[in-house]
């Protein structure tokens, strides 16, 4: 199974949304995944240069949502062989929280740190591991800002989606002052977003690979991140995983987020 996240690799539930529906009640697809989140899974974050160049980070993950709050942590290991030497900040560890009604944290952990470190906020639209995917990138907190409209209802590609524009409330933590997102009409997944950052307002690209429907759940094998008007793109792509991995609050656990190989 090749498991999908909230909304990058979380399972999204398969039923549709009706056409001429608001933008609360597109969403209450993605919102009512994060509640049923509890997956693992393995793969690479695949940096191509400009060249064409590969450096590819080795990664695995993990999400549960616990009573009120959604924990993701994400590991990356250092490229092994030739690559080694042009890996940035692998490995680290990463833990996200998001809460739905309240502010996201994310710690970061490298080897010898003796305790993970809270990133500041100015700091969560750096790639992971110099990659195009930011720390934010993995909590996709955009479903619960509270500016959320409908603004078209469009073809992409051969699919019909809803394009949603979501911006965050002043009290919202992000480095992104918009995400517009294209969701499936029929199934509510995802197939193309455009997040803007607030500081230099460059247009990050994301575009979703391989949608399948496997034990009642819809995922995307892979997605490809560009910088509008830039050549190179990162690569999240997902090799195996389960979508019901039975995890704990010790899963979690600070212990894990300094323990490396």
């Amino acid at each position: 199974m090749r498991a999908a996240l909230f909304a990058l690799l979380i399972p999204m539930l398969s039923s549709g949304v009706a056409a001429g529906e608001s933008a609360n009640a597109i969403l209450n697809i993605p919102r009512q995944a994060v509640e049923k989140a509890d997956f693992r899974a393995t793969g690479h974050l695949v940096s191509v240069g400009t060249g064409g160049a590969r450096t590819s980070y080795p990664i695995s993950l993990k999400a549960h949502y616990f009573p009120g709050v959604l924990r993701v942590l994400l590991e990356v290991s250092k490229p092994s062989g030739a690559d080694a030497a042009s890996a940035h900040t692998a490995p680290v560890h990463v833990l996200l929280e998001l809460r739905p009604n309240g502010q996201p944290t994310i710690k970061v952990a490298h080897p010898a740190d003796t305790a993970a470190t809270t990133l500041p906020m100015e700091r969560w639209t750096e790639g992971v591991a110099g990659t195009g995917f930011t720390y934010e990138d993995f909590l996709e907190q955009q479903y619960f800002w509270p500016g959320q409209s409908v603004t078209e209802h469009v073809k992409y590609g051969a699919r019909d989606t809803d394009l949603v524009k979501s911006t965050p409330g002043p009290s919202d933590r992000s480095g992104y002052s918009e995400v517009r997102t294209w969701l499936d009409s029929t199934i509510g997944f995802p197939v193309y977003v455009e997040k803007t950052l607030k500081k230099t307002a460059p247009v990050k690209e994301y575009t979703y690979y391989g949608l399948r429907h496997e034990g009642g759940v819809w995922s995307a094998n892979q997605i490809e991140e560009k910088n509008h008007g830039q050549t190179g793109s990162t690569l999240l792509i997902i090799d195996r995983g389960s979508p019901k991995a039975n995890l704990s609050p010790g899963d979690f656990s600070p212990e894990k987020l300094t323990r490396f190989p």
